[in-house]
């Protein structure tokens, strides 16, 4: 028979929802906000630095980033984001997820605001240096995915813990409309107090010298969300199962949790030390035998899904473009360039991206993660294959709205879908004291998916016809085969999704088996193999 429960995890499972609930929901999310902001706002610009520091006088065209410098610009985040969930989430499981909490918040005011003051005298110099500080913005944004999921997982009550955690998640879909209506307001603002004349008429006054000043606004305003929650961070109390579990301290935990939840709770002590004897490490074959199969499944499934959402999030601009829905650079001015852009993806935004993270939350608790997970996948495959297949159908002007709504469904189906589930899975399955570096680590292997997609996309989404390719691309094999593509990932996501177990309505503990002693585990290995519970 399994061990007792302690008595303060006890307390947090069936706790009602109160208002420390939708406090750490905040605190945890406004991370979030930011991170999605920092991370996408970027791809609201890019056509603007171009304009800026790639202009050649003469060309028919609008300068563009080269094909290097826009991979590196778009990205390097991803690359720091990748090294920092891997560090701070093993940093979040050795120093706890409160101290390391602070760390990573800080790096993101800093790196934000850095970001926009980029300098140089040269577009190379200040390229260089926009990378520098969004590779070290990506760094802290990267320690907030494991420590947010955790810190979320731990303190929730298991009845309500995936709408809980979701709601964190959530908070992304407002950070990138945040980011949408951001560029609109900044650029609608420099566009009238500086009117300028289309490319077309005039190409070195298309540019006024102010619209310098706009991205760096854009990018510098992810320093505001994120610096107003730093003091209620630096509030929250350790979570009672790191104190518990893993630091070993039940009068502390106790102590802890009987101020959040206004109830006596008895320390035990005598309970936490039993309850150790499964200390297993990661690099172990007792974990592999356990949670391996785990392991994979959330990767894997956070790998392919990022493949195909940060392809299209960080390059829905060249595809509206390619469709018509955005005019063509040479007919408008830098400023309006980034206005119609922001305009396109502030109504993604809202009428696909932010419903979507609201109906994983309205529905995970009842659905569970693996149904969510695997409709999602399924959805996105059928979208994007009725998207590529008939592409040429789309194209035409008369179908653009179509291709509009069919493409915004697709993002539905990955927030109400994968890109929310793969976020909570990982918080809930896995040991206390591996839970932030596991979750870390599925975290890392989604940012590889980013840029892979990210690179990849970049480049295959040019045309197979040598006339047609932005300056300085080889070509490659066009909008249509590219959504191919994306469309087979998907379907790779949602077979993969069969590794990835259900965690709806179980303690975190029960998930991870921390209260059965090791004769108890090896009677049950034969059902802990078994990856799906549906």
């Amino acid at each position: 028979m399994a061990k007792d429960q302690l008595q303060v995890l006890n307390a947090l499972d069936v706790a009602k929802t109160q208002l420390y609930h939708f406090t750490a929901i905040v605190i945890a999310g406004m991370g979030f906000f930011t991170d999605a902001y920092d991370l996408f706002c970027i791809s609201l610009v890019t056509k603007l630095l171009g304009r800026i520091y790639y202009h050649h006088e003469g060309d028919n065209k609008p300068g563009i980033l080269p094909p290097g410098i826009s991979a590196a610009v778009n990205g390097v985040a991803f690359v720091g984001t990748l090294s920092g969930q891997l560090f701070f989430g093993w940093l979040g499981d050795k120093m706890g997820r409160k101290r390391v909490y602070g760390m990573t918040l800080m790096i993101m005011v800093i790196c934000s605001i850095a970001s926009g003051l980029s300098f140089g005298k040269t577009s190379s110099g200040v390229i260089a240096t926009l990378c520098f500080f969004r590779f070290w913005l990506g760094f802290g944004i990267g320690g907030d995915y494991p420590l947010s999921a955790t810190i979320m997982s731990e303190y929730a009550n298991k009845k309500t813990r995936g709408a809980f955690i979701s709601a964190v998640f959530a908070m992304q879909g407002f950070g990138i409309l945040t980011g949408g209506i951001v560029a609109l307001v900044v650029s609608g603002a420099f566009k009238n107090a500086y009117p300028a004349p289309v490319y077309s008429v005039n190409n070195e006054g298309s540019t006024p010298p102010e619209a310098d000043f706009v991205w760096r606004i854009i990018l510098m305003f992810g320093a505001i969300p994120a610096l107003l929650t730093y003091y209620w961070r630096m509030k929250m109390p350790e979570t009672a199962r790191y104190t518990a579990l893993v630091v070993q301290n039940a009068k502390k935990a106790a102590s802890d949790m009987s101020k959040v939840l206004n109830v006596e709770i008895e320390a035990e002590e005598e309970k936490v030390v039993a309850i150790q004897g499964n200390s297993f490490g990661l690099l172990t074959k007792e974990f592999l035998h356990r949670h391996g199969l785990h392991l994979l499944g959330t990767t894997s499934t956070w790998f392919l899904l990022d493949i195909a959402f940060y392809s299209q999030n960080l390059f829905q601009k060249d595809i509206f473009s390619k469709i018509g829905w955005i005019p063509h650079p040479e007919t408008m001015n830098a400023l309006d360039e980034v206005f119609k852009i922001a305009k396109a993806q502030t109504l993604i935004a809202l009428c696909s991206t932010v419903p979507g993270y609201w109906f994983t939350v309205a529905f995970i608790d009842r659905m569970g993660r693996f149904a969510i997970q695997l409709m999602g996948f399924f959805f996105m495959t059928v979208f994007m294959f009725a998207l590529a297949i008939p592409y040429n159908h789309w194209t035409k002007k008369e179908n653009r709205i179509g291709f509009v709504i069919m493409y915004s469904l697709t993002f539905f189906f990955a927030n109400f879908g994968p890109n929310a589930t793969t976020f909570v899975v990982p918080a809930e399955i896995f040991p206390a004291r591996l839970r932030s570096t596991c979750h870390g680590i599925s975290a890392a292997a989604g940012k590889a998916g980013a840029i892979v997609g990210g690179f990849g996309f970049l480049y295959a989404a040019q045309s197979t016809d040598p006339s047609k390719v932005d300056t300085g691309y080889p070509t490659g094999i066009g909008v249509k085969n590219a959504l191919i593509v994306l469309g087979c990932v998907n379907f790779l996501g949602m077979l993969f999704t069969l590794l990835v177990p259900e965690s709806k309505g179980r303690s975190l503990e029960e998930m991870s088996k921390e209260n059965e002693g090791e004769e108890e585990i090896t009677k049950g290995e034969n059902a802990q193999t078994i990856p799906v519970s549906v």
